[in-house]
């Protein structure tokens, strides 16, 4: 397996964000995964953890007390153990951030205030400094103060209702997405308003003022909700879940076929439709009035998703896959990760790679995310041991000679 996308080739330019160092004062997923995305092209990331380490590092399968999720979750960053609660620890942050163009942080609003971390801290020592906040439910507002966590902003944002099979077909809770997503669009979000705040500041006749982005989960989620608000707003109706249909097209569905699997389906227009129609051999569906236009086709879906399910019993997922590419009609089997792992698209781009992590043995991590063919995002190291790059942070950015090191670990400020 080639860890190295073959669509890639060698390039002289440096990586898009190569010279940017942020400085990330996140656990658990948010603020991390912003982070990630950041340092995956090319941005010099110091994640500043607690002694014990960030909790997510316990979280998932284990392999020798070592997470695989944490070998992705912290790669291509630079570990440094500070306690926050001393303050030798916290003037040491105040001395990083002096180095650093962003902090990236979430903890809950006003914490890192009481610590005399906040932003106008923070600012005193590097003015200019871009800080994103992370947080439930923002800085602001009656709920600011609350707890939450990826799946309350989630379920808060309008997502959890709508992630379930039609009201009156089961009993069960809603279901959830099988991955911490609230936590992770809350970080794309706060990457991108990184990247807008950046441009602004440094950009030919830019203003190089700082700025503070506020990321709220619950907003991040709920600003994914299509016209869920306008069609309350203005007609009084409540979205409510499809199971894993689309309530404006059809036929968009999963089928199941004759060897157990599922597999989506969406020949939601006119042509798609038809093509579907004549693969399954039944070209009259396209005039039966039941069926004719997106709009007909969605107030009689029940029926047309039960004909198609009929269809796609009767084949195997491979003969099935094979029959709907062959009429150009858009379709997947329902994928794990064996499918991933082996899918010659993901192959050919990169997007699954056998790296090397120095503690777990070659492991396969996810490609980076967006592709830049002139200047490639690499996975330069894998998630790090806890404090594994403090003493080299320390001397490269603060001129810290050994004996300095070994003192601030002596009074308990370095782990």
């Amino acid at each position: 397996m080639s860890s190295t996308p073959s669509c890639q080739s060698p390039t002289s330019l440096a990586p898009v964000l190569k010279g940017l160092r942020v400085l990330e004062l996140g656990h658990f997923v948010a603020a991390p995964f912003c982070t990630r995305l950041l340092g995956d092209l090319g941005a010099d990331v110091i994640k500043v953890e607690p002694p014990s380490g960030d909790p997510a590092r316990q979280w998932g399968e284990q392999v020798d007390g070592r997470s695989l999720w944490w070998s992705v979750h912290g790669r291509n960053k630079r570990s440094i153990a500070i306690d926050l609660k001393s303050e030798t620890g916290r003037a040491l942050v105040l001395d990083l951030v002096a180095e650093c163009d962003v902090v990236v942080e979430n903890f809950r609003p006003g914490q890192l205030a009481k610590l005399g971390l906040g932003p106008d801290a923070l600012r005193a020592r590097r003015p200019g400094l871009i800080v994103a906040h992370i947080s439930g439910y923002g800085q602001t507002g009656p709920y600011r103060d609350r707890a939450a966590f990826g799946v309350i902003g989630e379920a808060i944002g309008g997502l959890r209702h709508l992630t379930n099979h039609a009201p009156g077909t089961y009993d069960l809770p809603p279901v959830r997405v099988g991955v911490s997503i609230g936590d992770s669009i809350a970080g794309l979000y706060a990457a991108f308003g990184v990247m807008a705040a950046l441009w602004q500041r440094d950009r030919a006749g830019g203003d190089g003022a700082g700025r503070s982005l506020d990321v709220a989960l619950t907003e991040s989620v709920f600003s994914m909700m299509e016209a869920m608000l306008p069609e309350y707003g203005r007609l009084g109706k409540i979205k409510q879940p499809t199971g894993g249909g689309i309530a404006t097209a059809a036929p968009t569905n999963a089928y199941p076929t004759q060897d157990g699997d599922w597999i989506l389906i969406a020949a939601n227009s006119e042509p798609l439709f038809s093509k579907l129609a004549s693969t399954m051999g039944r070209p009259e569906l396209t005039t039966d009035p039941r069926f004719i236009g997106n709009a007909a086709r969605v107030a009689h879906v029940a029926v047309l998703d039960e004909m198609i399910s009929d269809w796609t019993r009767s084949l195997d997922t491979e003969t099935l896959s094979a029959r709907l590419e062959a009429a150009d009609i858009p379709s997947s089997k329902v994928y794990t990760a064996a499918d991933i792992a082996s899918d010659p698209q993901y192959l050919a781009r990169g997007m699954v790679r056998a790296v090397e992590d120095p503690g777990l043995g070659e492991i396969l991590h996810a490609g980076v995310v967006p592709h830049v063919p002139e200047s490639p995002g690499v996975i330069r190291w894998t998630g790090p041991d806890i404090g594994q790059h403090g003493d080299e942070i320390l001397h490269d950015l603060l001129g810290c000679d050994a004996d300095r090191i070994s003192a601030l670990r002596a009074q308990g400020a370095l782990a």
